[in-house]
């Protein structure tokens, strides 16, 4: 008796990283100063990733010099560098940037890469860290304005209801005189 095949469920994709680009080395250039780029950037990008570290982001920047065939293979790269490195990774080309963070929230992630499309390496991850270090909007205290100026409205309306049918009532019951006397 033969039992029915298993299916396979297909896993995760193999990483795929830009041509020429290995884990091992950026790993090795980053480990000085949490910088991987062409010389000209270096000074200037350690300076924006010191300006993280001091206000609590453990960021490691990687510029590539030219474009990969996709742009998906700089966000795997940054994905491999966090795997090994932790912390957040930026890794710009010339048109493409891609992010992995352990420790920020994909939408702030998103909405700091959104700001790094310039072509300059220095002003996206000065872009980058603005962006990262934005406080963000107040939620909880937003929320719970709106809860009171709901609740503040309901409170009004029922009273202003209450004054209302009271004096309806007022009214209906009359000053005690009656017209049925006029017959």
């Amino acid at each position: 008796e033969m039992s029915a095949p298993l299916l396979r469920i297909p896993g995760p994709a193999l990483t795929d990283l830009p041509a020429g680009v290995s884990v091992e080395k950026v790993l090795a250039d980053l480990a000085d100063d949490q910088v991987a780029a062409p010389s000209q950037y270096v000074d200037d990008l350690v300076a924006e990733v010191q300006r993280a570290q001091e206000n609590g982001i453990d960021l490691s920047v990687v510029v590539l010099d030219r474009d990969p065939r996709m742009d998906s293979q700089l966000r795997d790269l940054a994905t491999e560098v966090g795997a090994e490195d932790g912390g957040t990774v930026l890794v710009l080309s010339p048109g493409w940037v891609g992010t992995f963070s352990a420790d920020l929230d994909r939408v702030t992630l998103e909405a700091a890469q959104d700001r790094t499309y310039t072509g300059d390496p220095v002003v996206s991850t000065r872009n980058f860290v603005d962006s990262v270090l934005e406080p963000s909007p107040p939620w909880t205290l937003m929320t719970l304005l709106i809860v009171a100026v709901v609740a503040l409205a309901a409170g009004t309306t029922y009273l202003a209801k209450r004054r209302r049918a009271a004096g309806d009532a007022t009214v209906a019951g009359g000053n005690g005189s009656s017209s049925s006397t006029d017959v």
